[in-house]
């Protein structure tokens, strides 16, 4: 079979193409199954952190091993140190090993580090090392005083050398809120990066002593390693309660109540009114507290009590119903003569019993005598009386006695 003229130089370089695949193919198979060729793996540290780079082959013929760094420096020879940096140290050399350390690794020492071993040809295995700029601990900005109730504030978190970006993350008493998107700058004349994250909060009075926390996300920290808290002020009108004294005001005695303002700031100033009317005039105000040197029962009412502290003003409200003292001692007496008359009536019905049970008992000792008596009345001595005591009852009805 004939190809046309201008197919032969494509089918030319499809043959070339073909032949060079299989010798790649041939060759991956070759170094896959060569037991000398070295073996690393890609590792990751932080900056100050340690890491430690190893070099294996499967089998040994004698041949040393080596590590290289990025500029192709030789860090150690099988045992022996290259280049004097004490931050690298041999951690094992075998003939099949080659394990090294670097300490408190630095950002200049991510790359791409080689491992050799001088056969013939030569044979070499790459590691990368990923080093990760640790950021600083954040800081918030932006609250410079306190807020007023349904106010705005708005803060700024901040976190520089991290590597890659670190995520900012805002919280309130450990819920976490949502921010605007975080902002990534790069530091200069570093491979480090600033992040910048805003929050802007709607306050209410809940929020007075709050802790609002930035944490910063990153690979190289633990959760929360670093954390930065802002407590937050909120001026709000004050919450006003009207407490008594006691809850039972009576009739002629001293009697107070307090007004009570929960706000921030704590209120300074007090009004208290009689809601319909004025103030009795036995009634003194002090401050947060109203006095009624005696109480009567023209001091029943509502009064009322604003409280003030600068940023508004509330009104709390209290009834007063003076109770009447002869009315509480007479449902008193009341209540204990009806347990006297109940008391005297269960005393009534027990000496009715014993005066019962008396009678009874003296009745039938009377008729036991009677009987025991019979036949012995008209006898003229003892044994008579015996004998007619025991001889039953003929005598006794044989005995007549007749009246003139």
């Amino acid at each position: 079979m004939a190809f046309p003229s201008y197919l032969v130089p494509n089918l030319w370089t499809l043959s070339l193409l073909t032949l060079l695949a299989a010798s790649v193919q041939s060759n991956l198979i070759v170094f896959d199954d060569d037991p000398l060729q070295p073996v690393t793996q890609d590792e990751t540290a932080s900056v100050g952190g340690m890491v430690t780079l190893t070099c294996r082959v499967a089998a040994s013929d004698n041949s040393s091993l080596q590590w290289s760094n990025t500029a192709q420096q030789t860090l150690y020879f099988g045992e022996k140190r290259a280049l004097r940096d004490n931050r690298i140290q041999l951690n094992r050399s075998t003939g099949t090993e080659l394990s090294i350390t670097i300490g408190n690794v630095q950002l200049s020492d991510e790359g791409e580090y080689t491992c050799s071993i001088f056969t013939m040809p030569v044979r070499t295995a790459r590691a990368t090392v990923t080093v990760l700029g640790v950021p600083d601990k954040p800081q918030i900005s932006g609250y410079e005083d306190t807020v007023q109730e349904g106010g705005k504030v708005t803060l700024t978190c901040t976190s520089s050398g991290s590597k890659p970006p670190a995520k900012l993350r805002w919280y309130r008493n450990q819920e976490e809120l949502t921010g605007r998107p975080d902002v990534v700058e790069t530091n200069p004349d570093e491979a480090t990066y600033t992040v910048i994250s805003e929050l802007t909060l709607t306050v209410g009075r809940s929020d007075d002593n709050t802790l609002i926390g930035c944490a910063v996300d990153h690979p190289s920290l633990s959760p929360g390693e670093k954390w930065t808290e802002q407590p937050i002020r909120v001026l709000f009108t004050p919450d006003v309660t009207i407490q008594p004294q006691n809850d039972l005001p009576r009739e002629g005695e001293k009697f107070i109540i307090q007004c009570i303002g929960n706000g921030n700031p704590k209120p300074t100033s007090y009004v208290w009114q009689k809601k319909d009317g004025e103030l009795p005039l036995m009634a003194k105000v002090d401050a947060s507290f109203l006095l009624f040197e005696m109480l009567n029962k023209s001091d029943n009412g509502v009064y009322l009590c604003q409280a003030d502290n600068g940023i508004g003003k509330m009104q709390g409200e209290y009834t007063l119903l003076v109770q009447d003292p002869t009315a509480m001692s007479t449902s008193s007496g009341v209540d204990h003569a009806v347990i006297g008359g109940v008391v005297a009536v269960i005393v009534f019905i027990l000496l009715c019993l014993l005066i019962v049970l008396g009678r009874y008992l003296i009745r039938h000792k009377g008729t036991y005598l009677t009987h025991e008596a019979k036949g012995c009345d008209d006898a003229p001595d003892a044994d008579t009386a015996i004998i007619n005591a025991e001889g039953g009852h003929s005598g006794a009805e044989d005995k007549k006695e007749y009246f003139i």
